[in-house]
């Protein structure tokens, strides 16, 4: 499947973006979400489309787009604790001050290409993981401020997550936001909510309290967690009969949010009133 396909408002709007003059791209993006192989593949496509001399086109194959889909490109760069390392730097579960003052020195000098940073960790096997606070720490986030917020021309810093909050406050200020939704699990069984809130988008405002309230009457049979997975599962139905809905979107992303409420032990009601607030209109 094409990414264009995959995403189609994700790559419709930064394909709309990059294609104005004057360009006005932005100098600091994170992906969050659970789908970190997706959110790194946004985050290359970005950087070809940035860097393309060809037609721009998915299959474009001028020499830019083919070192980029190899990741071999000398101005796209994959920060993580263990991917560009300067040879003096022992640190093994972090990214280091070293490679952020690396970062910075490369950025003195100028380059015919748009260079593209994107951060992010991996796994014992080299796969594609999120950042947190642990493996990119406060120092060396701070150590990188100035640059994201005044970055050199044709610059762009990207950052990849499970949560926004796993990143430095200052970080997700200085930045563009997008959820990632993920295609990688099956469908799921949204079953657990049936009759509670399939149809919700008919809903109107006034129904958004007692649409809380069937959801939460729900939790005394079932974790909290599990009745939000049934209402995500159901809207990523809802999603792929209606890719090009930028609502189903923003309504998983609100959901993940009440997830992430949910495990830091925050009330349950407040929960899912809130959330239902901010989905029904």
């Amino acid at each position: 499947m094409l990414l264009s396909d995959k995403y189609p408002f994700l790559t419709n709007y930064f394909n709309q973006m990059f294609n104005t003059e004057p360009l006005r791209a932005p100098q600091s993006i994170i992906f969050w979400g659970s789908d970190f192989e997706s959110q790194f593949i946004l985050s290359r496509e970005i950087a070809r489309l940035l860097n393309c001399i060809g037609d721009k086109s998915d299959g474009c194959t001028c020499i830019n787009c083919n070192w980029i889909r190899d990741n071999a490109h000398p101005a796209v760069q994959i920060i993580s604790r263990v991917d560009n390392k300067p040879s003096d730097d022992d640190s093994k579960t972090v990214i280091s001050i070293k490679q952020a003052n690396e970062i910075k020195g490369s950025l003195m000098t100028s380059s015919d290409f748009y260079r593209v940073f994107i951060f992010c960790d991996r796994d014992d096997d080299g796969n594609i993981c999120g950042l947190n606070q642990q493996n990119f720490q406060e120092e060396t986030a701070n150590a990188l401020l100035k640059v994201i917020e005044e970055p050199s021309s044709r610059v762009m810093f990207i950052f990849l997550a499970r949560y926004r909050e796993d990143l430095l406050q200052t970080i997700v200020s200085r930045s563009q936001c997008f959820y990632v939704p993920s295609y990688e699990r099956p469908s799921g069984d949204y079953s657990i909510i049936d009759g509670v809130f399939t149809d919700y988008y008919e809903f109107k405002r006034k129904d958004a309290f007692n649409a809380a309230e069937g959801l939460i009457n729900l939790t005394k049979e079932h974790p909290p967690i599990d009745v939000l997975s049934g209402v995500q599962n159901y809207m990523a139905e809802l999603l792929k009969s209606n890719p090009a809905n930028p609502r189903f979107i923003t309504d998983i992303e609100t959901v993940e949010r009440a997830k992430r409420q949910i495990v830091l032990n925050m009330n349950v009601q407040n929960v899912f009133e809130n959330m239902c607030l901010d989905i029904i209109h």
